[in-house]
């Protein structure tokens, strides 16, 4: 599970360093998104942490989503503010399931490794509403858009769990 969650949050941070790679630094988006982005940062230091501490390898797939993370972002961001945002919903709604299956899966197993997951959830969530508040439901392709995003998050996790 840290393995996944430690690639998740990889995957996050890059989507976001591409979507302020392009958007412009004073719009209202990419004020959002570096706050969101700093979030992300610092489930991800939590996971290399708990990587650390429990003797976890990362996935062999992690430079690959260095770039499609990054890509993703860039790609949103260069189709509009409306994408980038829709983008953060896509991939915020995947990551609650995720990660709500996994405090399923965990019940009372591991209470350090449930309540980092819970806190993350909650922050996710806001991610999620956020982006939806700011208009993300706006982006031209909405529905496609967010179903092909939600569709590469589920495989990426998959493919993570694997390797």
């Amino acid at each position: 599970m840290v393995r996944v969650d430690q690639a998740g949050e990889y995957g996050a941070t890059r989507i976001y360093a591409g979507q302020l790679a392009v958007l412009r630094p004073n719009c209202p988006e990419s004020r959002l998104i570096a706050r969101m982005a700093a979030q992300e940062e610092r489930h991800l230091k939590r996971f290399n942490q708990l990587m650390a501490e429990r003797r976890i390898r990362p996935t062999a797939l992690q430079p690959l989503w260095n770039v499609a993370g990054f890509a993703l972002g860039a790609a949103t961001a260069l189709m509009s503010e409306k994408a980038a945002l829709a983008c953060t919903d896509a991939v915020e709604t995947e990551i609650d399931r995720h990660y709500g299956a996994q405090l399923d899966a965990i019940g009372d197993s591991d209470p350090e490794l449930a309540a980092d997951i819970a806190e993350f959830r909650a922050e996710e969530l806001e991610h999620r509403d956020t982006a939806r508040e700011a208009g993300a439901a706006g982006a031209v392709g909405y529905p496609l858009l967010t179903a092909a995003i939600r569709a590469g998050c589920r495989a990426a996790i998959a493919l993570s769990k694997r390797t």
